[in-house]
C-alpha cells in the first residue's frame, strides 16, 4: 500500500498576498482609469464606439438640423447678452445716424447697438438668422425624406411623433426669434398672429388679453416672447431631440436596400473612428458656411422698416418662408363669418390660419397608423423603400408639397400682381382653385412616374441595360443589344416586399367566434384596392431565371458583382 503524501502547511503558493500597487500616471490614461472604475464608462463605451451606422448623402439632411441648432445656441448666447427684451420706449442715441432722436422701445434700439455698435454683432445676428433658415428647412427636408422612404413605419411611429413635435416646436421657436427686435415688419407679423388668436371663436379675446396682457400690442409680449425663445421652446427641443437620438440608437438605424442589407442588419461604418471623423468634419462645414452666409448674405436689416407703430404696415410685408403659406390660405380665403347675438365668428381667419395649422399637424402625426391600417401591414421595417416602390405614398407626398406651394406662392399674391403686372383678384381667384386642383394633378403624375420608373426596373432586370449601340439585322430590321446588369443591382431592384390590397373578411372565424383585430371593412378594403392600384408586380424568380437563360446565347455575358469598399455588419 503506498505511503500518503505529506501535506505541507507553508507552501508559497497558500500565502495569500495583495496585488501590488501600480502607480498610476496622472495623465489621461489614469483619468479614464478612474473614471471607468467608478461609473463603468469602458463596456458602455465600448459598445457603443462601435455601433454601426449606414453611409449614404440623405442621412446628413438630420445632422445639419442638429448642427444647425447647435449654432444657433452658441450664437444665441452672444446676443442675450446684448438684447434688451422690454417694450419701454426711450430715445435712440446710437450711432446710426437716421434714426436719431426716434422714439422706440429698448428691445430696437438694443438691436440697433448690437448690429451697429458691438464688434461683430451684426454678424452674429445674421449667423443666428441663417441658422434658423437652415434648421427649418433641414427639418423639413429629412421629414420628407423620412416618409418618402417609409422610415416612418414600425418600430420608428414614435420616433416620427418626436419629429412632428420637433418640427411645430421649431416654427414656434422660429417665429418668436423673429418677433423680438420689435420692428415694423416683425410687429405686423405681431398684428396677424394677433389676428388668429382673436378669431378663436368664445375664448379669442380672452386668449388675446392673457398672451399680449391687454389689447394689442400691449406691454408684455416681447419679454413673454423672450422667455419663449431661449428657455420655454429650446429646452422642450433640446429634450426631443434627446429621445429623437436614443430612439435611432435603440430601434438601430434604417438603411437603403442593397445587397446584403435586410431588416435584421446594418451595414454600414462605426461610430468611431469613422462616422465621428466623418460627423465632427460635417460640423464644421455647416458652421463655416453659416459663417459664409451670414457675412455674405444679408437678411433681417431691421434699420430699413424702422421701429414698430401699430399705425404703420411696410409695403409688401412678408413673413420667413416657413409661415408664408399660413398667411397665404388666409388671403385667399372667402370672407365667410357668422353673428350670433353680439358675437362674430370669423371662419375666414380660424379655418385657414388655426384651422389649417392644427391640420397639418394632426395629419402628420396620424399617418403612420393610417397607412399601416389601410395596408394591414403589421411588421418591422429597418430597410428603407425606393420611392417609386410606393407609388401611393409619394404621390401623397407631392400632393402636399404642391398644396403647401400654393399656399406659399398664394401669401405673396400682391408681390406676383405687382411683378407680373397682374390683377390681385385674379391671382387671388386663381389661387382659390389652385390650392384644390394642382396637388391633385400632381399626385396623378407622380404616380403615372413611378409605375412607370417600375416598369422600368422590372425590364432592366429581365432584359439588362440597355447598350446604346443599334444593329441591322439581314432582313433590314434595326435592334439594340442588352447588356446583363449585375447581380447585387438585381437584388437591389427587386428586394423590396410587394403589397397586396386586402380583401373583405368577416370579423368572426368558421365557428362564429369573434376574433381580435380580424376582419375587413368594405371600406378599408376599398381604401386597400385604391392604395395599392397599378402597382407593377416584380419579377418573379422564375422569370429571371428564364431570362437569364435566354440571355446565356448572347454574346454579353453577366457581369459578377463588383468589388466594393469594405463595410461593417452587424
Amino acid at each position: 500500500m503506498a505511503k500518503p503524501a505529506d501535506v505541507s502547511t507553508d507552501s508559497p503558493a497558500l500565502d495569500a498576498e495583495r496585488p501590488p500597487k501600480v502607480n498610476v500616471s496622472p495623465g489621461v490614461a489614469g483619468v479614464a482609469n478612474w473614471a471607468d472604475e467608478r461609473l463603468g464608462l469602458a463596456s458602455l463605451l465600448k459598445k457603443n464606439l462601435r455601433k454601426i451606422f449606414p453611409d449614404h448623402w440623405s442621412f446628413l439632411l438630420g445632422e445639419i438640423a442638429l448642427y444647425s441648432f447647435i449654432i444657433l445656441l452658441l450664437t444665441g448666447v452672444f446676443l442675450t447678452i446684448w438684447f434688451k427684451p422690454s417694450m419701454a420706449e426711450v430715445e435712440y442715441q446710437g450711432t446710426y445716424q437716421l434714426m436719431r432722436g426716434l422714439p422706440m422701445s429698448e428691445a430696437f434700439a438694443s438691436t440697433l447697438t448690437l448690429s451697429f455698435d458691438i464688434r461683430g454683432g451684426l454678424l452674429v445676428r445674421q449667423i443666428h438668422h441663417w441658422a434658423a433658415m437652415l434648421f427649418v428647412a433641414s427639418m423639413t427636408v429629412h421629414m420628407l425624406r423620412i416618409f418618402f422612404t417609409g422610415a416612418f413605419r414600425k418600430p420608428r411611429e414614435l420616433n416620427w411623433l418626436i419629429g412632428v413635435g420637433l418640427f411645430s416646436m421649431s416654427l414656434i421657436e422660429g417665429f418668436a426669434g423673429y418677433s423680438l427686435p420689435d420692428d415694423l415688419l416683425s410687429g405686423t407679423g405681431l398684428r396677424f398672429v394677433d389676428g388668429l388668436i382673436r378669431s378663436i371663436p368664445l375664448i379669442g379675446t380672452w386668449a388675446e388679453f392673457f398672451i399680449f396682457g391687454g389689447e394689442f400690442p400691449g406691454e408684455l409680449v416681447i419679454p413673454r416672447l423672450y422667455m419663449v425663445h431661449i428657455l420655454l421652446v429650446p429646452g422642450l427641443l433640446l429634450g426631443l431631440i434627446a429621445a429623437h437620438l436614443a430612439l435611432v440608437v435603440y430601434h438601430k438605424h434604417s438603411h437603403y436596400p442593397g445587397p446584403g442589407r435586410k431588416d435584421g442588419n446594418v451595414v454600414g461604418y462605426p461610430l468611431f473612428p469613422v462616422y465621428m471623423a466623418k460627423a465632427g468634419g460635417f460640423f464644421f462645414v455647416v458652421f463655416g458656411v453659416s459663417i459664409l452666409m451670414g457675412a455674405t448674405m444679408q437678411i433681417n436689416p431691421v434699420w430699413t422698416v424702422g421701429p414698430y407703430n401699430p399705425a404703420q404696415v411696410s409695403a409688401g410685408s412678408q413673413p420667413d418662408w416657413y409661415m408664408g403659406w399660413v398667411e397665404g390660405a388666409v388671403r385667399i380665403m372667402p370672407n365667410w363669418e357668422w353673428h350670433l347675438g353680439s358675437t362674430t365668428w370669423s371662419w375666414n381667419i380660424v379655418l385657414p390660419g388655426v384651422g389649417l395649422m392644427t391640420s397639418l399637424f394632426v395629419l402628420l402625426a396620424l399617418y403612420p397608423f393610417v397607412e399601416a391600417w389601410i395596408t394591414g401591414d403589421k411588421a418591422e421595417h429597418h430597410v428603407l423603400e425606393r420611392p417609386r416602390n410606393n407609388p401611393t405614398r409619394t404621390g401623397i407626398g407631392v400632393a402636399g408639397m404642391t398644396c403647401y406651394a400654393m399656399f406659399w406662392l398664394a401669401g405673396g399674391n400682391d408681390i406676383l400682381a405687382t411683378q407680373f403686372h397682374l390683377s390681385l383678384n385674379a391671382v387671388t381667384e386663381f389661387m382659390r382653385v389652385a390650392v384644390f386642383v394642382a396637388p391633385i394633378v400632381a399626385f396623378i403624375i407622380t404616380k403615372r412616374i413611378c409605375i412607370s420608373l417600375q416598369r422600368a426596373d422590372a425590364e432592366r432586370v429581365l432584359h439588362g441595360s440597355e447598350t446604346g449601340i443599334i444593329e441591322r439585322a439581314p432582313d433590314g430590321g434595326y435592334s439594340e443589344p442588352h447588356r446583363p446588369i449585375t447581380v447585387d443591382e438585381k437584388f437591389t431592384l427587386t428586394q423590396h416586399l410587394q403589397g397586396k390590397a386586402l380583401e373583405v373578411a368577416p370579423a368572426t372565424d368558421a365557428r362564429g367566434v369573434a376574433e381580435k383585430g380580424a376582419g375587413v371593412s368594405k371600406w378599408r378594403a376599398l381604401l386597400s384596392r385604391w392604395y395599392f392600384a397599378g402597382v407593377i408586380s416584380k419579377p418573379t424568380s422564375g422569370e429571371i431565371a428564364e431570362a437569364d437563360h435566354h440571355a446565356e446565347g448572347h454574346d454579353d455575358h453577366e457581369v459578377p458583382a463588383g468589388d466594393k469598399p469594405s463595410e461593417i455588419t452587424h
